[in-house]
């Protein structure tokens, strides 16, 4: 592992353009907040199946809308946090790095994920140490900036930078509410993120400043409704509808934000890119 970043090349004027992607997503068939693992869960708050699955679907539709690729997984039942597919790995070109959950309760989606993986051909990786997939490794250019400190093993990074043969810049998360690297951070393209900087430790935001001056700091109001667990093609950002400072800011940066309302996935503690497992060329 190494702490560097890669640079992507100067590009000139600045020009915001969509790539198109492809998406694993796992329909919530079996959401249930049954434990509560995470600051946002309270099993005390009933949760809606039906009005989980239409967000969900409204999700895919703006994913489909704009022309990306979508592959739908299967659920598994008992395994209620499986619609946070982004938590399942990290595939990139034929390997597929295999989520080593923390928590007892999330165990069983690292076989149903390994499973769906080694169905479509991709090579899966194990590693010795806890890894919470995209919750805590997200790309920018060629580098993943992975997260630490409430889920993902500090000594997993090692093991994922010589899997996927590429630099981690290693960041401490210090908020439990920011338990995912994906909740505290945004990837919009490979030049420009979005962060909120109390979620970080010191040296961490010292470091994101230094790797990206130019960076979109976003407000409070709009990280508590994980206002940047959001999903960018690197024009447009599907974001959480309740985040409007972050879109406001989206828009003065030359994005196009699109606001979706994933109210009731919220109360499982995730969002759009929780919902969204990326697959990488």
């Amino acid at each position: 592992m190494t702490d560097s970043y890669v640079a992507p090349r100067a590009t000139g004027k600045l020009v915001r353009t969509p790539r198109a992607r492809r998406y694993a997503m796992t329909p919530p068939e079996f959401f249930a907040v049954e434990y509560a693992i995470n600051p946002w869960m309270d099993i005390a708050t009933p949760v809606d199946v039906g009005v989980a699955m239409a967000q969900w679907n409204s999700l895919r539709a703006a994913y489909l809308r704009l022309g990306h690729r979508v592959e739908v997984i299967k659920p598994v039942p008992g395994l209620p946090d499986m619609v946070y597919a982004a938590n399942g790995g990290f595939i990139a070109g034929d390997v597929a790095i295999v989520a080593r959950f923390r928590f007892a309760e999330r165990a069983g989606e690292s076989r149903a994920y390994a499973e769906w993986m080694s169905s479509f051909g991709y090579r899966p990786v194990s590693t010795r140490h806890v890894n919470e997939g995209q919750g805590d490794l997200l790309m920018v250019g060629e580098t993943v900036l992975a997260g630490y400190g409430f889920r993902t093993d500090r000594r997993a990074h090692a093991e994922i930078s010589a899997a996927l043969r590429a630099p981690v810049v290693s960041l401490e998360l210090v908020d439990p509410r920011f338990y995912h690297l994906d909740t505290a951070l945004a990837v919009l393209d490979d030049q420009t993120i979005a962060f909120y900087p109390p979620a970080f430790s010191a040296p961490a935001r010292d470091q994101l400043q230094a790797l990206f001056p130019g960076a979109i700091v976003v407000a409070s109001a709009d990280a508590f409704v994980l206002g940047l667990n959001v999903v960018s093609d690197g024009l447009h950002v599907v974001l959480p509808a309740a985040a409007t400072g972050f879109a406001a800011q989206l828009r003065a940066a030359g994005f196009e934000p699109i606001g979706v309302e994933l109210s009731e996935l919220l109360k499982g503690g995730g969002s759009v890119k929780c919902c969204t497992l990326e697959v990488f060329p």
